[in-house]
Formats: C-alpha cells, structure tokens, sequence
C-alpha cells in the first residue's frame, strides 16, 4: 500500500508556504507521497478574484512538475459540489484500491474538524496529518479540542507559515513583488497570464 498524503485547497495561487508544507509532509513523516488536491469553484459562492479550476490547476502542476514525491490532482473537478472530503475519499478509495489515503490540515481545520461531514468515517478511512498554524489567542485552548490526542492524529513539526494566497493576490493588484513568495516558474506564469491585476 501507498501511503499518500491530500492536500486540499483552492491554491489560488499556489505559493512558497504551500509547498514547503507538502514537501516537509513527504519528507519527514512516512507519507510517500502528497497530492495536492485543487478544489473546485463553488457554483453557489461568489466568485470574487478565484481564478478558473484549470488555470489553479496548471499553476499547481507547474509548481510541483521538478518534485517527483509531489502531485496536482483535479480528482474533485468531476464530482459532485460542493465538494465534501468523505466523498472524494470512497471515490478515491475505489480508483486506487492499493493506496492508502491521508489527509493533511492545518491545526486551525483540526479544532473544527469534528463539525465535519461524517468526519467518524473519515477518521476510519484515513490517519490526520496536522501541521501547526497561527491561531488566535482568543480561541479556545488547543487541548480542549476534541481529538488532540486521537490515536489516527498525527502532529507534525511542520515550519509555521503566516504566507497567504489572499496577500499575494492583494499585493499583485498593488503591483508589489511578490518574488519569493511564489515559486520562480509560477511567478512567471502568474505574470505572463495577468492573473490578479484587476
């Protein structure tokens, strides 16, 4: 069985934080590999600066295309929205029947983790991997949350990012350089394509 790691998220865009996360996940914990897992435009949301599925999609790609431990998915393109992570797993499940499928969170989604989908059967299919972010102060005490501690929980002394997506999409509307905070190819194709000026 292949121990993969998902990585969900709208990557919009993929930057330096995302994947220095994925890559600490295949390469310190015993995941073989983590799949970066794009999630879909919300037909009932907004759309606001969220750029098409297919170009979040190729900015991921290209991100991750030199990282043979990593992989963009679009396994969620085609299934039914909103997307509920219980959904993509079955469906998952079925696809790669010799694979083993894990999800990796932040610590902010773990302390609500618990509101989820039927998060009891996910934690059946599937081991948490958890890497640590700022939160508030104000919100309750990590140990009161439900499943610290849980035997499919797994911590991980992942770096502390504080980068965001929505930073960098405010920064190139303000034509600020955003040069480290995107990878050198993404940056690229970021700039070539206009993605957020407007």
């Amino acid at each position: 069985m292949k121990k993969v790691g998902l990585y969900f998220g709208t990557f919009n865009p993929i930057h330096v934080g995302h994947l220095i996360i994925a890559n600490y996940m295949a390469n310190y914990t015993d995941l073989q590999e983590v799949w970066l897992v794009v999630s879909p435009q919300n037909p009932f949301k907004e759309k606001d600066s969220m750029l098409e599925d297919y170009h979040r999609l190729s900015l991921v790609k290209i991100a991750v295309e030199e990282n043979s431990q990593l992989k963009a998915s679009n396994i969620e393109f085609n299934l039914p929205k909103p997307s509920y992570t219980i959904n993509t797993l079955v469906y998952l499940y079925e696809k790669y029947p010799n694979n083993e499928f894990n999800l990796i969170m932040g610590e902010d989604n773990l302390r609500t983790f618990h509101k989820w989908k039927n998060h009891k059967q996910i934690l059946e299919k599937s081991n948490l991997y958890v890497y640590p972010r700022l939160i508030n102060p104000s919100l309750e005490e990590k140990t009161n949350s439900p499943l610290y501690g849980h035997s499919k929980v797994k911590i991980c002394d992942a770096p502390v990012m504080k980068i965001s997506s929505s930073f960098i999409r405010k920064a190139i509307k303000n034509n600020k350089d955003v040069r480290y905070m995107l990878s050198e190819k993404v940056a690229k194709y970021v700039e070539e394509m206009h993605f957020y000026k407007k």
